[in-house]
């Protein structure tokens, strides 16, 4: 299996997810800044989209969705309990989370990202994604992660997206419960892992 991930980006995600799972996986870096990957191959070539995550399983098969490569590698693992079993009302509660991070969240820092985008639409984007997060440190009262007690892929993705509060300058302070639950996240084994693997932290 390969993992073409852009450091820090969103594949961080799934490069978290693979090392909960404890799968066997190539992690195979494709900046998206210069869409090039080490060996000078084209990286429009492997992905036509050009972006990252992009999941290719040995079998010729590919994924290149967060939501769904995240969940295609719990499935993979399931005594790791990283996403209820399929079927169930706690799978598609996962699933939820995994929409409201990735519209509600992860597309809304995109105009933060882009130097183009004009400094009353960064505001605004701000201001938006404050009210968004302040809602997510509501639902995290009482609770270690978002389903509960038990890691899954969707606090590996919620983790990915708020660690672009700091580059994108939104201060997240004053939510304590969020703040917290970075804390837990930070410190599995397998995020550290994997914020190492991208050259996040030493």
């Amino acid at each position: 299996m390969k993992l073409y991930y852009s450091p820090g980006a969103c594949s961080l995600s799934p490069h978290i997810a693979l090392f909960e799972a404890g799968l066997s996986f190539q992690a195979l870096k494709a900046p998206t800044k210069t869409h090039q990957l080490d060996d000078g191959t084209d990286y429009y070539t492997i992905n036509p989209l050009g972006y990252v995550p992009f999941l290719a399983l040995d079998d010729g098969k590919t994924l290149h969705e967060g939501p769904a490569i995240v969940q295609y590698i719990a499935d993979q693992a399931p005594e790791k309990n990283l996403a209820p079993a399929n079927g169930t009302w706690e799978r598609y509660k996962l699933q939820e989370w995994l929409n409201v991070i990735g519209t509600e969240l992860h597309k809304n820092f995109s105009p933060l990202f882009n130097p183009a985008t004009a400094d009353d639409a960064k505001a605004a984007a701000k201001t938006k994604l404050l009210a968004r997060l302040t809602w997510v440190d509501s639902q995290l009262a009482g609770k270690q992660y978002l389903m509960g007690d038990t890691f899954t892929v969707a606090d590996g993705y919620l983790f990915t997206v708020t660690n672009w509060t700091t580059p994108t300058g939104l201060d997240i302070s004053g939510l304590a419960n969020l703040v917290a639950y970075r804390g837990r996240v930070a410190a599995r084994p397998a995020v550290q892992a994997a914020m190492k693997a991208e050259g996040l932290i030493k």
